[in-house]
């Protein structure tokens, strides 16, 4: 994982799969996803992991996140979304609504949003047991956690938890 970032889609899916937010670590966010198909039958789990990226850029033009020479320092252990946070909605319309949890990352943050970053990488998954062979997909979220009053001021590569990702 560790090296340049060109652009940080394509890293962690590619554009059709990743939607990069800015959330606050106390946030909590539904998302609804349309399948247009019958869905019964389909299984569905989420998980995320946070990582640190040691710079971040904002482009000039519209103001979103530049990853361009981002570098991965380190993550956090993944951990589970809890199956409370998946609700299908209607099977037969193909409607699930996804909650992105609150407190995903509950470390450190240096308020400048732009030395050590934490992103919690989210991925919602669905496996279509219809099919032979079943089939899996996915959809990832890169959320940037930003620095709110009640988070820590500091930095996220000093937390306990936080592995170095090796570089060679």
């Amino acid at each position: 994982m560790s090296g340049r970032l060109l652009s940080f889609k394509n890293y962690v899916g590619g554009a059709d799969n990743v939607q990069v937010i800015e959330l606050f670590p106390s946030d909590q966010k539904n998302y609804t996803y349309n399948f247009n198909t019958n869905i019964t039958g389909y299984t569905f789990a989420a998980d995320y992991q946070t990582i640190i990226i040691d710079s971040m850029t904002y482009n000039v033009s519209d103001g979103q996140p530049n990853f361009t020479t981002s570098v991965v320092t380190g993550s956090y252990a993944n951990a589970e979304v809890g199956g409370g946070n998946i609700n299908v909605v209607d099977a037969s319309a193909g409607t699930v609504t996804l909650t992105i949890p609150s407190q995903r990352y509950t470390g450190n943050i240096i308020p400048d949003a732009r030395t050590n970053v934490p992103i919690t990488v989210l991925s919602f998954r669905w496996t279509d047991t219809n099919v032979t062979p079943n089939t899996t997909e996915s959809h990832r979220w890169a959320i940037l956690e930003r620095y709110e009053p009640d988070v820590v001021i500091g930095d996220p590569t000093l937390g306990a938890g936080y592995t170095v990702i090796p570089t060679s």
